[in-house]
């Protein structure tokens, strides 16, 4: 995980959980109302699944139960409910996975430095977090293919987002974050815009709220949760995008298994796109996307 990421939702964890867990209906935004012309983009549903690659179920042991292991401080993708259960949207699509592969699972919550020590030592067997998917990871555990991707976005103010073209980009005063894979992809594909770099996203994001810059590259989970709250006052939206160059942004995150567990990652994968194709996927994501990063 980003240490830039991990920053954001680490202050914004105690008011995610309470929005999310208000009621078991897709949370609703708490920004201030907002007119048609400034309405947020539809809910768009990500779809990671090759509609060829097998979906048929995966004999798993009998009776073995699977420990899933996740961390409690990264909403919406995984935190604590009220009742100090795991929830997010990695926890409920592990659940949902489980009950899809036939084999029962139990989660619980440790600090995210520790997880895969912790799975590596054998007390537990799987983690769902927000662990990207890397060749290292690849190399040393048996992982999942991504079922979650962490696209990068064009925010802008809600008076320049309709009929918003791309092209725009290089004539444009774009905010980035100093340092990130977002400032070098702006470097690389939009070498005409002016960067304007800041030392954090919020600054970056105030950048763009009083009109310093013109456009923000960032995060898009990140951003898909600021335009959709309290703290840009309405004045922003998403547009074009999402942007999901894995050189730059990762490849995103699976299941990760203990190494050798190959067959369980293959059972998890093919449960992974039956979620998809009857819907439960979709239904979680809106549950926990209010305003969707892609």
């Amino acid at each position: 995980m980003s240490s830039l990421v991990g920053r954001v939702f680490a202050r914004l964890a105690p008011l995610l959980a309470t929005l999310l867990l208000a009621s078991p209906a897709p949370a609703q935004s708490p920004a201030p109302a907002q007119s048609p012309e400034s309405a947020l983009p539809e809910p768009a549903i990500p779809n990671f699944w090759d509609p060829r690659a097998p979906r048929e179920p995966v004999e798993v042991p009998a009776g073995r139960t699977i420990r899933f292991l996740t961390s409690p401080d990264f909403p919406p993708l995984h935190f604590l409910g009220a009742d100090g259960v795991p929830t997010g949207f990695v926890v409920e699509i592990a659940r949902a996975a489980c009950v899809e592969a036939g084999v029962a699972c139990t989660i619980q919550a440790r600090p995210f430095e520790t997880l895969l020590p912790t799975l590596e030592a054998g007390q537990g067997d799987a983690v769902a977090a927000a662990l990207r998917i890397t060749a290292d990871l690849r190399e040393g555990f048996a992982v999942t293919a991504p079922f979650f991707r962490f696209p990068a976005r064009l925010a802008a103010p809600v008076a320049a987002a309709a009929g918003f073209d791309v092209a725009a980009v290089e004539a444009a005063r774009v905010g980035v974050v100093a340092g990130t894979a977002h400032e070098a992809y702006v470097e690389t594909f939009w070498p005409g815009a002016t960067r304007v770099a800041a030392q954090t996203l919020a600054d970056a994001q105030e950048a763009l709220r009083t009109g310093e810059t013109d456009l923000l590259f960032a995060d898009g989970l990140a951003l898909a949760l600021w335009v959709g709250g309290r703290a840009s006052e309405g004045c922003c939206t998403l547009v074009s995008g999402p942007f999901l160059d894995s050189r730059f942004f990762g490849e995103g995150i699976g299941f990760v298994f203990r190494p050798g567990d190959t067959q369980l990652a293959e059972a998890f994968d093919a449960a992974l796109a039956r979620l998809w194709a009857r819907g439960t996927y979709a239904e979680l994501y809106l549950r926990f996307f209010p305003v969707s990063p892609f």
